[in-house]
Formats: C-alpha cells, structure tokens, sequence
C-alpha cells in the first residue's frame, strides 16, 4: 500500500512540475506552467516610446535575440534567462507593459522580471 501511494505520489508530482507555459510573444514553451513569471505595468506614454525605452534596458542586461514590430515584442537572453517583453496600447497615450523572464529549464524568475521593469520605469523617467 506505501508503495502505491509514494509511486502514485511521485506521478502526481511529475505531472504538476512539468508542462507547457505561454510567452509573451504568443509561443509556448515547456517550462511549469503555474508558475508567476511575469509583471505588468502601465505608463503615460505611447507606444513606441516605451518600445524603445525596453529595447534598450535589454540591450544593457543582455543580448537582444527578436524583435517583432508588429506585435511590439522583444526578446533577450541574459545569463542562462530567456527574457519576453510586450508592449500594447491600452488606451490612446497609455501603453502597457508586460515583462516575463524563464530560465532555461523553463523556472520563472519574478525577481529578474520585476528588475527589468523597474529599469525600464527609470529609462522612461530620464527621457521625460
């Protein structure tokens, strides 16, 4: 019966820790799912202007890898971190941005996530 229930246990466990998660630019990726990896953030500005405000704090991090302007995507790598960022217009001069980071195992980290928006909230303030 403990037999049972540890192998049973252990499946239940591989079958919550692994999966697939979606990115910022539409694809998805395998990585845990459930997982918080992403912060989201809003500005007074348009579009482009924060499209280019995230472009370079990437640069500065890491190295750019995409960009997609159509969709307003952009992406990097940093260390072993794959890092996504989205901008879209919420409402005429407010954009939205929305800054996920993976590592290469496909685990979430918030913390780099939450960094790299506060940088681009800096970049945005020194260009007022």
């Amino acid at each position: 019966m403990k037999k049972l229930l540890v192998v049973s246990l252990m499946a239940l466990t591989a079958a919550l820790s692994s999966g697939c998660y979606s990115t910022e630019t539409g694809r998805t990726k395998f990585g845990m799912p459930f997982a918080k990896d992403s912060i989201v953030s809003r500005y007074n500005r348009p579009v482009s202007v924060v499209f280019a405000a995230a472009k370079e704090v990437l640069a500065f991090n890491g190295t750019l890898t995409s960009e997609n302007l159509i969709d307003n995507t952009v992406t990097a790598k940093a260390d072993s971190k794959t890092i996504y960022v989205k901008v879209t217009e919420v409402e005429a001069g407010v954009a939205q941005i929305a800054t996920q980071v993976r590592g290469s195992a496909g685990g979430p980290d918030i913390d780099l996530a939450s960094e790299i928006d506060k940088q681009i909230a800096i970049k945005l303030a020194q260009s007022k």
